[in-house]
């Protein structure tokens, strides 16, 4: 299961909560998707098929 924190202009936010402890949130679009750790700081972690525009 993956509840969704949010979603905004076509962006859909959220974590699997069986995944790992360190936080950090997905982030899934029409044209891929991302990774970001939230802890220590906010960084990206992967992506895929994301670019500078989305």
């Amino acid at each position: 299961m993956s509840p969704t924190l949010f979603r905004i202009k076509g962006y859909r936010f959220y974590f699997l909560s069986n995944e790992e402890n360190r936080m950090h949130v997905h982030i899934i679009c029409a044209d891929g998707e991302a990774k970001f750790w939230l802890e220590p700081i906010v960084s990206m972690a992967t992506y895929h098929k994301l670019n500078a525009k989305n």
